[in-house]
């Protein structure tokens, strides 16, 4: 099995460059398949290595990504020119449309109403003080560049991946734990407060590009504007999709459930874009709207939730993210001392920076360490941010240049690395 998994790696990646060499005329769709055979084998490759390593999935398809965006440097350049196809990137972009909606289908407004004063605390440090050990290392070993940048560097860091702790603690038995509770409430808010600054920081780049500053109304217009949109997407979907969903019950043709909950989610992405926010702000709070309750007429009848139905959506086009982010990792950014320096001092204030989340743990029982270190990994919310920092441009460059790309790459690595065992150590320090 492993040889003949091996066999067909070694097919898909040559088959772009004997293609291109040999000026064989290809339908555009076929380049497009065969590009997205590629990143698909290529994503489960890398997501198995990982899972037999102990690591997430996720970390062996965002490696994947990367060893394929490195391989003109072995004469494979078909396979690393594939994020430059804007089919493919188009595909990426919708991917993390949906992992955010398929993360706001894991969250519900009421748990974001029920989560106590030390979630709201160890949320609250763990977006600020990131932040601002991120602004304060790019304006360290970046001064040239703009303070936008530095913001933006701030911003990434304020990223939680609660995915990858939520696992370790479901694997350790311990996701009914106090710790447990405390970090993932802090982790919904968290989500919350980091798509905010992104969207302000992202409002604020936008700005300075057009040639004007943004004053303190415009950011406190934009924080108003991101609220008020959370609040009245959340509001007015509580009161009128459970109304929506029991008329589209009435309908028997196949799939109006998974339809019906993607229309949604495009529908609330394009308007959070039409006002200025980022699109994937819109594509979370439909996830947090769409409660299993609202759809209880479709389940009733023996049809699928819609958390199974859009797995295999999200199974396809998810990878194809973490794939494409990893490939636009370019390694010879390493050969710069300056670039590994700005890897590890990042690395180094994403860690610190969540560790202080332990002074917002109020009360007794709770192990704070567990919870400093149950809020480091930063894994696909810290690609996403990265995302928007190289579509977002400055004076006609994208706000994070390859270097700065790269070593977010890595500390995304390193902090999902990191994690599991270091849980482990914590929480099997606390039973002995």
């Amino acid at each position: 099995m492993r040889r003949l998994l091996a066999l067909a790696a070694g097919v898909l990646l040559a088959a772009p460059t004997l293609a291109a060499e040999g000026g064989v005329h290809v339908d555009p769709i076929g380049t497009v398949a065969l590009e997205l055979a590629v990143i698909l084998v290529a994503a489960k490759l890398g997501g198995e290595v990982a899972s037999r390593a102990g690591q997430p999935a996720v970390l062996g398809e965002l490696l994947a990504g990367v060893v394929l965006g490195n391989l003109d440097l072995l004469g494979f350049r078909a396979v690393a020119a594939i994020p430059a196809d804007p089919a493919v990137d188009v595909l990426a972009s919708l991917g993390v449309i949906v992992l955010l909606f398929e993360v706001g289908l894991e969250s519900t407004v009421a748990e974001m109403l029920r989560v106590g004063l030390s979630s709201l605390l160890v949320a609250v440090i763990g977006v600020a003080v990131p932040f601002l050990l991120g602004w304060g290392v790019g304006a360290l070993l970046l001064p040239e560049a703009s303070p936008y940048v530095h913001a933006f560097l701030g911003a990434t860091l304020s990223a939680t991946s609660v995915g990858i702790t939520a696992r370790v603690l479901q694997d350790l038995g311990r996701s009914r734990s106090a710790e447990a509770r405390v970090i993932l409430g802090a982790a919904v808010i968290d989500d919350v407060l980091g798509l905010v600054v992104l969207a302000v920081v992202s409002g604020a780049v936008a700005a300075a590009d057009a040639g004007r500053a943004m004053s303190a109304g415009a950011i406190a217009a934009i924080v108003a504007k991101a609220g008020a949109f959370l609040v009245g997407a959340l509001v007015l979907g509580v009161r009128f999709s459970p109304r929506l969903f029991h008329l589209a019950s009435r309908l028997h043709t196949r799939g109006v459930l998974l339809a019906l909950g993607l229309a949604s989610c495009f529908a609330l992405s394009w308007l959070s874009g039409a006002i200025g926010l980022a699109p994937i702000v819109g594509a979370f709070a439909a996830g947090l709207v769409l409660e299993e309750l609202h759809y209880r007429d479709f389940v009733s009848r023996g049809e699928h939730g819609l958390e199974e139905l859009i797995q295999p959506i999200a199974g396809f086009l998810v990878p194809v993210f973490f794939v494409v982010m990893g490939m636009r990792t370019d390694l010879r950014a390493f050969g710069d001392v300056r670039a590994l320096g700005l890897a590890a001092a990042l690395t180094a204030a994403a860690i610190v920076g969540k560790q202080a989340c332990a002074l917002g743990v109020l009360g007794r029982g709770v192990d704070r360490i567990a919870v400093g270190i149950g809020m480091i990994p930063r894994g696909e919310v810290g690609l996403i941010f990265a995302n928007v920092g190289l579509s977002l441009h400055l004076g006609g460059q994208p706000v994070l240049g390859a270097d700065a790309y790269s070593a977010i790459v890595i500390v995304v690595i390193l902090t999902t690395v990191v994690t599991p065992p270091a849980l482990r150590w914590s929480l099997g320090r606390l039973a002995r």
